[in-house]
């Protein structure tokens, strides 16, 4: 765990990542509290504080892939004398913990620059509890996120070719789906990820169910992943 954790935070890409929710934060609390006009109610405050989840799952599947990739994952399984189902099971929970650490840092600039740009509009403001009701829930949503994008990675184990297909699922495939079926869309792990972190609301599926759909799907990916890991050859 030690030795997986040191490589997810002296590699670039964690940086570039957390340089680039930074930013994205920036943008999204502008374009909701600023230039989307009257905010009157709770849910509409909230999505101003909102996260995108689908990077951390990109952080995780590029990470984990890139283990492939660079031909560090067989070695790593070799120095550490584990079972690679172990191995792999350590590399989840370092990625899991570096997006607890993203999510912290991007809740911290959403939470700082919208509260005094949403305290100009009307109606019901934001509570501490409402405040810290979101942040939880991007949290959560962040870290479930950083797991199933590090066993992805772990199953598709090309970094290019993982982000193309969950980009294109994200935003070609999910849209289409959400025109025919709302309620099926909300039960994908793109659809659940979106209404934990606040960027959807008034939909048919709770913020705590929600919670519970994207842990399902996370558990199930992640047991593949060990499985499959197991099973085949390294190099």
């Amino acid at each position: 765990m030690r030795g997986e954790l040191i490589k997810t935070v002296t590699t670039r890409t964690v940086l570039g990542f957390a340089v680039g929710g930074v930013a994205f934060t920036v943008v999204n609390v502008l374009a909701v509290a600023v230039a989307s006009g009257t905010l009157d109610e709770v849910p509409e405050k909230e999505e101003a504080l909102s996260g995108l989840p689908i990077l951390l799952l990109l952080w995780g599947l590029v990470g984990a892939a890139g283990e492939y990739r660079h031909r560090t994952a067989a070695p790593a399984a070799l120095v550490g004398r584990r079972d690679r189902g172990v191995v792999l099971s350590a590399r989840i929970a370092a990625y899991a913990l570096t997006g607890l650490l993203l999510g912290t840092l991007t809740s911290l600039v959403s939470v700082g620059l919208a509260l005094p740009l949403l305290s100009d509009q009307p109606g019901p403001g934001l509570t501490s509890g409402d405040v810290g009701a979101v942040v939880a829930g991007n949290l959560v949503a962040f870290v479930l996120s950083a797991i199933m994008g590090a066993a992805l990675g772990a199953l598709i184990r090309s970094p290019v070719l993982g982000v193309v297909v969950l980009l294109i699922v994200n935003f070609a495939v999910v849209p289409l789906l959400s025109d025919v079926s709302e309620a099926g869309t909300n039960l994908t792990p793109f659809g659940a990820a979106g209404i934990l972190s606040r960027m959807t609301h008034h939909t048919t599926l709770s913020v705590v169910d929600a919670g519970w759909v994207l842990a399902a799907w996370t558990v199930a990916v992640t047991l593949v992943a060990v499985v499959v890991e197991r099973r085949r050859d390294l190099a």
